[in-house]
């Protein structure tokens, strides 16, 4: 049986336990979930989180360094970063259609009067943009600053490929890095039925039913929105810019989006979506190394798609209007917003309080999503790397056309 049908069924049979036990045995739940459920889902994530950081520098730096010349890497550089922030500011505008359509929120909605939510206070944009640069490199490895992480290996990988044979051992040392590290994702990946289960059993136990009919209509529109978005856009750039079947393309990286789901981490899933995209995929390993790992920092459709639903919807409980110029707002910010924003679970409430505080709506909404956010989470995770996947898939392609045209 494959790794993809494996992690489906332990997902199956985790949303049965947790349902089971959270309607039929709710006293059992809490020592099932505390010595069986969450150990085995945090077992499996810390396994593939133990990776990320070493096998984002080492890729980075390998992708880098085999583009060759600076000219390469700008365009292909140029190339990412537009297409994560247009696919963004595109889902955010299928999000707000799919609300401002369906409208999921009434006035008065789950007694908005107890809603409370303590906001984190984000960072200024430009002290975002000004940390991407590392004062300590080695401290950045050490805590995990993706995009210091990533600033720093492509300044690696560039000197590797302007220095060439003089850095030919380190060159080497990277690439058998690299291969150590695909090697321990196959290892920890033989656990991700079981984190899966896990996962998703202890999840389901602790939301129930209730929870989650009082928020479907808010669920719908969400879902929704993340179903147009992967199979209008998402298609549409892997069959018109990939030269790629779309049908191929999910059916081959299915296995990383049933992780992501299960996971509810971009960074988390990232040796799987990099892994897949590179061996199922067809794309280039400098393609996907220096794509992937940029995308799982500043690639955040799904989480703006939440962003734009719950706005909306917390507008309509509160009954505020948004005017046209408060949904521009909302773009821009959900959009600067997902640059440097880890990919790490439940990160996404973080932005909606930006998002929230940017149009004047009160942030104590939020505490009316906080319920089904660990369902949607691993929904648009699941968005947010098969979006990664795309564009490496267009970049690649691209590439390669160049590649020809200019030995021709």
């Amino acid at each position: 049986m494959g790794l993809t049908k494996k992690i489906i069924i332990a997902l199956i049979l985790g949303v049965a336990v947790g349902l089971g036990f959270n309607l039929f045995a709710p006293g059992a739940f809490v020592p099932l979930d505390t010595y069986v459920l969450t150990p085995l889902g945090q077992i499996f994530l810390k396994l593939i989180t133990m990776l990320v950081v070493p096998l984002v520098f080492f890729s980075i730096v390998l992708g880098t360094a085999g583009m060759g010349d600076t000219k390469k890497l700008g365009r292909i550089g140029i190339k990412t970063v537009g297409f994560y922030l247009l696919s963004t500011v595109v889902a955010l505008c299928i999000a707000f259609g799919v609300a401002l359509a369906i409208q999921p929120g009434q006035e008065g909605l789950m007694g908005t009067e107890e809603a409370n939510f303590e906001a984190t206070e984000p960072p200024p944009v430009m002290e975002t943009l000004l940390n991407i640069i590392p004062t300590n490199p080695i401290d950045a490895l050490a805590t995990g600053q993706m995009l210091q992480i990533i600033f720093f290996a492509i300044f690696v990988g560039f000197a590797l490929a302007h220095l060439g044979e003089k850095t030919s051992g380190m060159y080497k040392l990277m690439e058998q890095g690299n291969e150590i590290m695909m090697f321990l994702v196959t290892i920890a990946m033989k656990l991700a039925p079981y984190g899966a289960f896990g996962l998703i059993a202890s999840a389901i136990g602790k939301l129930g039913l209730d929870a989650l009919s009082s928020m479907a209509m808010y669920m719908l529109c969400v879902v929704l929105a993340l179903i147009l978005h992967v199979t209008v856009v998402y298609s549409g750039v892997v069959y018109a810019l990939g030269k790629m079947n779309p049908l191929h393309f999910f059916k081959n990286f299915a296995p990383a989006m049933t992780v992501a789901f299960s996971t509810s981490s971009s960074n988390a899933t990232l040796p799987l979506s990099m892994k897949t995209a590179q061996e199922k995929l067809g794309v280039s390993k400098p393609v996907s190394g220096f794509v992937q790992p940029l995308g799982a920092t500043i690639n955040m459709d799904g989480t703006a798609i939440m962003q734009a639903v719950a706005t909306v919807f917390i507008a309509q409980v509160f009954a505020e209007p948004l005017s046209v110029g408060a949904l521009v707002t909302v773009v821009l910010t959900a959009t600067l917003a997902s640059i440097g924003t880890a990919g790490v679970p439940g990160v996404g409430m973080i932005m909606l309080a930006m998002v929230l505080q940017s149009v004047g709506l009160p942030v104590e909404g939020i505490a009316l999503v906080l319920a089904v956010d660990r369902i949607l989470d691993m929904l648009r995770t699941a968005v947010n790397i098969t979006g990664d996947a795309a564009c490496a898939v267009f970049v690649d392609q691209s590439e390669g056309e160049k590649d020809k045209v200019e030995t021709a």
